[in-house]
């Protein structure tokens, strides 16, 4: 189980920073410009470092570090997290969070109502980047599902976000629990909104947009045939590349495990340390009965 929680959140980072090169380009640009990425090199449009991550990793974090804080009930202690790293100046911040913030008085759900008014809609992918946590850190389903839509609605109102959370960390659960990937993600996504469209090339782009982003981490997931296929893949895709990177190789990391990750990722990340001190908690919490 240690070893998948791991696994997850390394994921979760490498697919992130190896994305991070690619992301806002196309599939042709890439190819032109680096041939097929399948190294963590950093540059970019965020002009990052080797092995530097974005805001999904560190939003991920934000979301691990305030179910520990506060397990029965973390809503605040993640918010406390996310203008913590808010006010760092992150390079990297999407459009619907980053409203969210400025709109945050002292009550979440209603910021990201007001959120959705001002842009006149909240369906991108930044609640799903972030999610896995609930899934490592809580062994009871219906907590698990009660945090993963909780810590969605914080920021995004648009209930397909909720749903693709919860669908998400259901099938890391299943992958937690040493379940194979196929068999997760089709019992997980039947009579759902994503029933029968994850077997064929998806007729999207690789969009910020929650159900576009989630349709082709399934279809990377389930066309893939180990961890660094996964994310190279996604890195290779272009568009939202490090958010796709990082959602999809957070549910291969807990399927393959932290010990199959190529060493040349998981040494790569620059806040490796970080990493595996939080899959720790979040190991010890789970094993504490939550």
């Amino acid at each position: 189980m240690f070893d998948r929680i791991k696994g997850g959140l390394y994921g979760v980072a490498v697919g992130d920073a190896l994305g991070g090169t690619t992301e806002f380009m196309t599939s042709v640009e890439i190819r032109a410009r680096y041939g097929y990425v399948d190294k963590i090199v950093g540059g970019g449009v965020w002009q990052l470092e080797p092995g530097e991550v974005t805001d999904d990793t560190m939003m991920t974090l934000c979301v691990a570090a305030g179910i520990l804080d506060s397990p029965a009930d973390p809503m605040e202690a993640i918010g406390h997290h996310f203008l913590a790293w808010y006010r760092s100046k992150p390079k990297d911040i999407g459009s619907t969070i980053r409203r969210a913030f400025e709109n945050y008085e002292d009550q979440w759900f209603e910021a990201a109502f007001l959120t959705d008014l001002d842009l006149g809609q909240s369906g991108g992918n930044g609640s799903l980047m972030r999610c896995l946590p609930a899934a490592l850190a809580y062994a009871d389903m219906p907590v698990m599902i009660r945090v993963s839509r909780m810590q969605s609605k914080m920021t995004h109102y648009d209930e397909r976000c909720s749903d693709a959370c919860v669908i998400y960390n259901r099938i890391a659960t299943r992958l937690l629990q040493g379940e194979e990937m196929r068999k997760a993600i089709l019992k997980e996504t039947a009579g759902t909104a994503y029933d029968g469209c994850i077997e064929e090339l998806p007729d999207c782009e690789p969009s910020g947009y929650v159900v576009h982003t989630f349709r082709w981490v399934l279809h990377i997931l389930l066309h893939a045939s180990d961890f660094s296929e996964v994310v190279q893949k996604a890195a290779n895709l272009g568009g939202d590349s490090d958010t796709i990177g990082a959602i999809a190789g957070g549910l291969a990391g807990i399927h393959c495990g932290y010990q199959m990750i190529p060493s040349s990722y998981s040494e790569a990340i620059l806040i490796k340390d970080r990493l595996a001190d939080v899959s720790d908690r979040l190991y010890r919490l789970r094993g504490d009965g939550c």
